[in-house]
């Protein structure tokens, strides 16, 4: 059956999937940096827009960093090992952070 495990499934399907899912949501992350920079500086630049933008990129490169982290543990051809919990904590408070930024930036 090659490549396909005792249990009727391809080991390999699980990882790509995975790493594929990693590579959109760091994708929506980069568009909401750019949307936020060109939001701060539409109709002019004010102190606060850019300290929120400068934020907003700050916290993209943190979530860019784990999220490189984990795309390049699920592209190695063992089975990748398990997302450290401050990993995964740390995925979710740079995502949150760019949710209030976004929200910052747009009321």
């Amino acid at each position: 059956m090659g490549g396909v495990s005792a249990g009727g499934r391809d080991p390999g399907l699980q990882p790509e999937r995975t790493r594929l899912a990693w590579r959109r949501t760091t994708l929506s992350a980069a568009v909401t940096a750019v949307l936020a920079v060109k939001t701060a500086l539409h109709g002019g630049a004010s102190a606060t827009g850019l300290t929120v933008c400068a934020l907003c990129c700050l916290l993209f490169l943190g979530f860019l960093r784990v999220a490189h982290h984990r795309i390049r543990a699920l592209a190695t051809g063992t089975r990748p090992p398990v997302l450290a919990p401050r990993h995964a904590t740390a995925a979710v408070l740079y995502a949150v952070g760019l949710v209030v930024c976004a929200v910052l930036l747009v009321v």
